[in-house]
Parts: C-alpha cells; structure tokens; sequence
C-alpha cells in the first residue's frame, strides 16, 4: 500500500474543503507549492515536522489526516 499516496490525498482533500489552492497551504505553512504538489501526489512523504506543520495549518489532528491511512 503507498501510504505516501493516501496520506497527500488526505491533504488535497483538507485543503480543498477550505477552499485554498496549493499556493494557499503554501503559503501559510512557509513550504513551496512544489513541495506541496509532491506531498499531495504522494512522490514525496513529509516528515514529521512538516506533517504536523501541515495538520495545523489546515486546522486538523494528525488523526484526521491518517484516519483511513493506516
């Protein structure tokens, strides 16, 4: 199973109910929309800091993003 994959969609779906584009989490986390494409396309996985850097920038627990992952 890519967890990487499941866990970016987890990601892509937070940040689309808020209605922001990549450029937007981007922005507010400090990260590159790059980097933020990877992330949601699952090429790469975040590592913890910047996953729970995430997780507060789009207002959810990490629960949320790995409920369905694991």
């Amino acid at each position: 199973m890519d967890y990487g994959y499941l866990i970016g969609k987890k990601i892509k779906e937070y940040r689309e109910l808020k209605g922001w584009r990549q450029e937007d989490l981007a922005e507010k986390a400090g990260l590159s929309t790059k980097y933020i494409g990877y992330i949601e396309r699952g090429i790469k996985i975040p590592k913890l800091k910047t996953f729970i850097l995430l997780a507060n920038t789009l207002g959810v627990s990490a629960n949320d993003l790995l409920k369905d992952v694991l």
